[in-house]
């Protein structure tokens, strides 16, 4: 059993001063509103409802932690996944938007804890001007990056290849950097990005 199907909510916070002090590997999952989130990390932890997206997309302003407890330790954590807030929503008025903006670069730029990043790309729009302002936060941590490119059952598997490749193109400044299609839906590239995770989380498991 993938050790992502242990998660369990840990914790919420509204800013960066109330979250945990950094201790075990975290892996964020980040993109903007609506990009399917809170659907990769329930298909990925093989839970139906362990994160909740907002039924109005731009309004999950919280950083949401999931735990994945060490099963050689009761009260100890291997590690943790973080759903960090949708970012660019159009409905959300400007100052909010530069509030959760201020919460994301903080997080991504400064979080200890921080193991590597998962950003969720629209495969059918590609890497946006908001996709963009992420991956100009990300990429001075020099963090590995993992492109989960979703709703890819949307495109057949030539037109997926020709997207990982322009995503790759594009984000190119984010050294390392990894891209797959994925779909919750079809179920593609849950098996790969679990264990990109996994090794992230705790190389062990990985052989």
């Amino acid at each position: 059993m993938s050790i992502l199907h242990r998660a369990s909510f840990f914790t919420s916070a509204a800013r960066l001063d109330q979250l945990p002090h950094p201790g075990a590997p975290e892996v964020c999952f980040v993109g903007r509103s609506n990009a399917g989130k809170s659907t990769a990390i329930n298909v990925l932890a093989n839970q139906k409802r362990l994160a909740f997206s907002s039924k109005t997309p731009g309004r999950t302003r919280l950083i949401n932690m999931f735990a994945l407890p060490d099963p050689l330790d009761p009260e100890g954590q291997l590690g943790f996944l973080v759903d960090l807030p949708g970012y660019g929503y159009a409905s959300v008025a400007h100052r909010a938007r530069e509030e959760w903006a201020d919460i994301l670069g903080g997080y991504l730029q400064s979080r200890e804890s921080l193991a590597g990043i998962v950003l969720l790309i629209d495969i059918r729009r590609g890497v946006t001007e908001l996709d963009r302002r992420l991956a100009n936060w990300i990429a001075p941590t020099k963090r590995p990056v993992l492109a989960l490119l979703t709703k890819a059952d949307k495109f057949p598997y030539g037109q997926r290849i020709k997207a990982v490749f322009a995503v790759k193109k594009e984000l190119a400044d984010i050294g390392a950097l990894n891209a797959i299609p994925f779909s919750a839906t079809a179920r593609i590239g849950i098996e790969e990005a679990s264990l990109q995770i996994e090794n992230w989380i705790s190389p062990k498991v990985v052989p």
